[in-house]
This record gives C-alpha cells, structure tokens and sequence, in this order.
C-alpha cells in the first residue's frame, strides 16, 4: 500500500483514539506504519496486527505464531512469537490505545503531548528492542508530515 493511502485510511481513526486515549495521532500512523510496512506485513494481513503486539499470558483474543526479528544480546536474531490477532484494523488500533494506556510501563509516554515526545517516551519504556526505533519513528512523522493530524484539541469552557 502507498504511504498516503494508508495515511488516509487509518488517520481518521488514529485521530478518534486520540480524544480516547490521549495518544497522539502522529505517533499512531507512524508507529503502525513502521510495525506494518505499510499494512504489507504478513502480520499485517494475516493477523490485522498492526502493532506487533504480543500475545502474552494474558491476552484471551485469538493469537498467531511467526516468526520475529529482535535485538539481544547487541545482534539481530529470528525467534518466533505469538501475536495478537483481530477481526480488523479498528479493531487493533482499538485493542493498542487500551495496551498502551493499561499497561504500567507506559505511564510516563501519556505527559507527552506530541508524536515525537510520544515515541520516545515508548522507546524508552521498551516497547521495542530495536535501539533506533524512536528514531525510525520520528523520520516517519517528518518524511511523511504526520504531526498535521494533530491539530490543537479545542476544549470548551467547562472542560477547563
């Protein structure tokens, strides 16, 4: 799939798990983006994963094994994985708000307000071994102008 195409078809929903979660849109598409090769990925297609989100002990959704590129031990190794699996790609950007927000070592991410703060704060919270991976995504947002998708929320007087 093209960049912009898949920039057109999760952006909008990127943008509504925002108001949800709190997670900028930006990161989102890049972090999908990059996870996915553009939704290419065989995890991708296969598993609607956008995110290359685990399935640990106590995930209770479907889950498939393929196999993973990880860095340990200062080199890139194939190990296989079990992953998360649903329905469809609302269904896992869905499924990733709730990961994020639920999951303790990504509390400090939610003090960031921007895409690129945003994936730093996850990068350092571990969410990927790959050491460049904030990196990767910040490239991302630049290159492909993502930071448009995150406009000022505008909160009404009682909301202050």
């Amino acid at each position: 799939m093209k960049p912009q195409d898949f920039i057109a078809l999760i952006g909008p929903a990127a943008q509504a798990s925002r108001l949800q979660t709190g997670i900028p849109a930006s990161f989102v598409v890049a972090q999908a983006a990059l996870e996915s090769g553009w939704g290419e990925s065989g995890l991708a297609k296969r598993a609607k994963n956008l995110f290359g989100i685990k399935a640990d002990r106590s995930w209770t959704g479907q889950r498939i094994t393929l196999n993973t590129r990880e860095f340990l031990n200062q080199k890139w190794v194939v190990i296989p994985a079990d992953w998360r699996a649903y329905p469809d790609w609302p269904a896992c950007l869905v499924d990733h708000g709730q990961f994020l927000r639920r999951n303790k070592r990504y509390a400090a991410c939610f003090a960031c307000t921007t895409g690129k703060t945003f994936a730093q704060a996850v990068a350092k919270a571990g969410y990927a071994t790959d050491p460049r991976y904030a990196d990767k995504l910040i490239a991302m947002i630049d290159k492909y102008q993502l930071e448009a998708l995150d406009p000022p929320l505008n909160l009404s007087p009682e909301a202050t």
